[in-house]
């Protein structure tokens, strides 16, 4: 359930489910909103499980567990991957070191497991781990003004200016935290984290923190558009970012291209052998790419090269800002890989006919930052 349901059907949302939560799809007019944040700015809700660690040796026990390092100093965070014995990718999350505890967001659905999995393997450890994610309401705000826009209305801080970190102010008469985000929707960004409960205002009134902040980041200050789910999934695929929902469960972190989430000289986590001896050999056996077909394909349509089926659409959107067909696709690694970096004898299958496609450069669309998921190989 979204932290504040009566304020986003008063703005006309029309809703989705996204794991365990349901949340605004879109407000009516999705590519007019998709446009706002492309110019200006938009604020969304994030739909985040959230898992706290306390302890302490809570760093370390985290730290052996993920595929990244974990910061270990107060206001900084990292992205890293939980893998399976084979390699692929079980769970993505961000990681926040924020004083005496760490803060991961995880993928809607996916906190109460994973603390269940995790309180079972601790053993001599001072370690505690709890869910909270109905203690947190998580907005996003991105847009080439974001920065501005959260400058208008925080207080006590001044915008974090490192991509993963953050800052502690208010807003609203709401104490917050600002977290610079790795700009996935190619924009710059932030997501604004606020406890949820109630603040009495100076007048006596009682109002939830979430809907204050909400309020605040939508109407003080410089204005932004409320944007949903929908949107979200466009910008990110025009920014080149793979979701965990539909890239990246399941496959290993080289197919991907994901090397942001993986440090690759750091000692043994699970699925790190995998992981290594694919890099050691120098490439995947698949990879994700760019398309831009002449019609927007299915989830799993078939790529083919000739008669040949080469891979398979992940993801795949009429561009608003190009309005054009774009998608992901994850196919043989040699299909767009060679000089160039395109492939333009490909066809997609849609509606049970093969229509032409070819490989594109990522990011489909170029914003005022660069998001870090853009796939490396």
């Amino acid at each position: 359930m979204t932290v504040i349901e009566d304020e986003q059907a008063d703005l006309g949302a029309e809703w989705t489910e996204v794991g365990d939560r349901r949340i605004p799809a879109d407000y009516g007019r999705p590519e007019r909103a998709h446009g706002a944040v492309r110019q200006v700015v938009g604020v969304t809700e994030m739909p985040y499980g959230v898992v706290v660690v306390r302890g302490d040796d809570r760093v370390e026990y985290v730290d052996n567990v993920v595929s990244n390092d974990v910061p270990d100093e107060d206001g900084e965070g990292c992205y890293a991957l939980l893998l399976d014995p084979q390699g692929g990718v079980e769970l993505d999350l961000y990681v926040y070191n924020a004083g005496e505890q760490l803060l991961l967001f995880v993928p809607p659905g996916e906190a109460a497991a994973l603390a269940d999995e995790w309180r079972e393997k601790v053993f001599i450890q001072d370690v505690e781990i709890e869910t909270a994610s109905d203690d947190f309401a998580v907005f996003g705000v991105h847009g080439p003004k974001a920065t501005e826009k959260i400058a208008s209305v925080l207080n006590g801080a001044s915008s974090p200016e490192g991509h993963l970190s953050f800052v502690r102010g208010r807003m609203a008469e709401v104490g917050v935290t600002v977290i610079r985000t790795d700009a996935l929707t190619g924009e710059e960004g932030f997501e604004v984290v606020c406890a949820t409960g109630t603040t009495v205002n100076e007048t006596g009134d009682e109002r939830a923190n979430a809907e204050l902040v909400f309020d605040t980041l939508l109407t003080q200050g410089l204005n932004a558009a409320p944007f949903g789910r929908r949107t979200w999934e466009s910008l990110t695929l025009e920014a080149g970012t793979p979701l965990f929902e539909t890239e990246l469960r399941g496959r290993i972190p080289n197919v991907v291209g994901l090397r942001n989430a993986v440090d690759f000289d750091k000692g043994c986590f699970v699925g790190q052998e995998v992981v290594s001896r694919v890099e050691n050999r120098g490439r995947p056996s698949q990879r994700l790419v760019g398309l831009r077909p002449e019609a927007v394909p299915d989830l799993g349509a078939a790529v083919f090269r000739g008669d040949e089926a080469v891979g398979e659409v992940t993801r795949a959107v009429e561009s608003p800002t190009d309005e054009e067909p774009i998608a992901f696709a994850v196919v043989e690694f040699d299909v767009g890989a060679g000089e160039g970096g395109a492939a333009s004898d490909l066809t997609v299958r849609v509606g049970g006919e093969e229509v032409p496609a070819e490989t594109s450069n990522l990011p489909f669309v170029e914003g005022s930052d660069r998001s870090a998921r853009i796939p490396e190989y």
